[in-house]
């Protein structure tokens, strides 16, 4: 009897006794856990203690999870973008056909208070018609001054070098004709596909359909793209997506403005002074004007090329005509329409295009200048918020 409650007194005492040491352990744990935590961010952690591939808990097993995630998104999407590029800049092309409609679509709206489908409609079927009329208007003219253009530019280049080569200067037109061949044709992927007749009317209808579906219910897109941010940040998206398109909408309107003041001044003048193929002059300063800067230089020389072949009278009022024109479009309409939106250096503007028109072709340069606007608005947005909570924290 006296063995056995000895030994039961033993098994009762035991847990008393293992609570004690366990009591002990933690008391003594805690430098050895500070330790391997003093370990851990020095990064000298014992190799017998840092954690493997079965320690999926761990959170070191996680982060480092996470940056190879990152890493390896960032690659994909870098890959990604350079295989998708020649729809991708058919998506922005789309946009900022669609940004046109939709501005049409609200200034209609001020003067015609019917429903937004009625007006985007109203919209797409007068520039249809404008378009149909102008080549009706035009067509026989321009196609016959078009075949008889390539010609004369390249007599005058020629006229220009051998005067020069009489004096002594080398001027490489054969240089400069190979540079422009490789730049105005099959550069990159999108030009190759835009090479034929067909991948140019298959693709301007895509974009057409496109920019009309994007204009019809710009809300919806823009809710679905701030979908994709965290919802604290859902309302600043949603703010510095209208100011992206009110951007667009004034630089693009700004841009029609001076392409139809630059178009119709300059086909006029010539036309007045009799410089030959004025008509076709215009619709191609009209169509150059959509490129800043380049466009401005190729119409141009093209303009004064023209001109010269008849005698340097005519040579010397189609420079004047093209000087004229340009300072109107630069001084009156371009800071009164689109620089109020935004302000973009021209060397910011002119390097944007020469890396996009070698890197994408001839739909890269177009678009260089609205990319470059929604880059310099979202990051100015961006920044303007992260002062302003930085002030409101202080």
């Amino acid at each position: 009897m006296t063995g056995r409650a000895t030994g039961a007194s033993g098994r009762k005492r035991s847990p008393g006794a293992t609570r004690a040491t366990a009591s002990q352990n933690r008391k003594t744990a805690p430098p050895k856990a500070n330790q391997q935590g003093s370990d851990r961010e020095s990064g000298d952690l014992d190799p017998a203690l840092r954690p493997g591939p079965s320690d999926a808990h761990s959170p070191e097993i996680w982060l480092e999870l996470r940056r190879a995630v990152t890493w390896v998104s960032v690659v994909c999407g870098a890959a990604l973008i350079v295989l998708l590029i020649q729809p991708l800049l058919f998506i922005v092309a789309s946009i900022v056909i669609a940004v046109m409609l939709d501005g049409g679509t609200r200034l209609l709206g001020r003067i015609l208070p019917i429903a937004r489908g009625y007006r985007l409609a109203v919209v797409t079927v007068g520039v249809f018609l404008f378009l149909i009329w102008t080549v009706i208007l035009t067509g026989t003219q321009v196609s016959e001054q078009a075949a008889q253009l390539p010609a004369l530019i390249e007599s005058q280049a020629m006229r220009m070098q051998n005067w020069a080569t009489s004096h002594g200067v080398n001027l490489g037109f054969n240089e400069l004709r190979t540079a422009g061949e490789q730049l105005l044709g099959s550069v990159g992927r999108v030009t190759a596909v835009l090479s034929s007749a067909a991948g140019v009317i298959s693709s301007l209808v895509m974009m057409l359909v496109l920019a009309i579906f994007l204009a019809m219910e710009p809300g919806l897109y823009s809710r679905g793209l701030a979908w994709f941010v965290p919802i604290a940040h859902r309302e600043a998206t949603h703010e510095i997506i209208d100011k992206v398109g009110f951007t667009l909408r004034r630089l693009m309107a700004g841009r029609l403005v001076g392409m139809m003041a630059t178009g119709i001044l300059t086909g006029f003048l010539l036309m007045l002074g009799g410089v030959p193929m004025a008509t076709l002059l215009g619709v191609l300063a009209f169509i150059l004007a959509f490129l800043p800067n380049i466009g401005a230089i190729i119409s141009g020389i093209l303009i004064t090329l023209v001109g010269f072949s008849v005698d340097p009278k005519h040579g010397l009022f189609a420079l004047g005509v093209y000087f004229t024109v340009q300072m109107i479009e630069s001084y009156l309409i371009t800071p009164t329409v689109a620089r109020r939106a935004v302000d973009m250096p021209p060397a910011l503007v002119l390097g944007a295009q020469i890396l996009f028109g070698a890197l994408f072709g001839i739909l890269g340069l177009a678009l260089a200048d609205p990319l470059l606007a929604m880059t310099k608005v979202t990051l100015e947005e961006r920044a303007k918020r992260r002062v302003a909570a930085r002030e409101r924290n202080a």
